[in-house]
């Protein structure tokens, strides 16, 4: 299966799981793509101050996985302006998943993954799975992407084998 992992980042963190992602596709024995989406313009992007400036096409995998930060309470304004790029994809799986730091759901992961799964749904797409992603230093961070990384690719992997 050919899986494209797409996703922004401001600090690295977002990056970091999906890598992980990757890693654990690829030893699973799928053909499985990194691509980031990149800007121009202030960073951290606010919406109208910034330009897309690399936008992965999605046509070519089998699955998707897109990844972004939360910000401000929110989903990051960049992934909001590369979902509303998409084409229909109809019956595209897709997991989707956030990053961010305050613990409690209610600071933006929610509203995040919410707003993630409503705009692929829009354009067609199959949600298989869904992860918010709390990044805090040392083993308790570890944990949270490791628990993260099994559950995406458990869900991508056993919806499309």
């Amino acid at each position: 299966m050919k899986i494209g992992i797409i996703f922004y980042s401001q600090s690295g963190k977002t990056a970091t799981v999906a890598q992980k992602l990757l890693e654990k596709f690829t030893d699973k024995g799928h053909a499985a793509n990194l691509e980031q989406i990149t800007i121009s313009g202030s960073t951290p992007a606010q919406p109208g101050k910034f330009e897309l400036t690399d936008l992965p096409r999605v046509e070519e995998y089998d699955a998707i996985v897109f990844g972004s930060p939360v910000q401000a309470f929110a989903l990051n304004p960049v992934m909001k302006a590369y979902l509303a790029t998409l084409p229909e994809m109809a019956e595209q799986e897709t997991a989707c998943f956030v990053t961010k730091q305050l613990p409690l759901l209610k600071t933006g992961g929610t509203q995040a993954i919410n707003y993630m799964e409503k705009a692929c749904a829009s354009k067609g797409m199959v949600i298989v799975g869904s992860e918010i992603v709390v990044w805090s230093k040392g083993k308790k961070g570890d944990q949270n992407i490791s628990r993260a990384v099994e559950n995406l690719s458990h869900a991508v992997l056993t919806s499309n084998p």
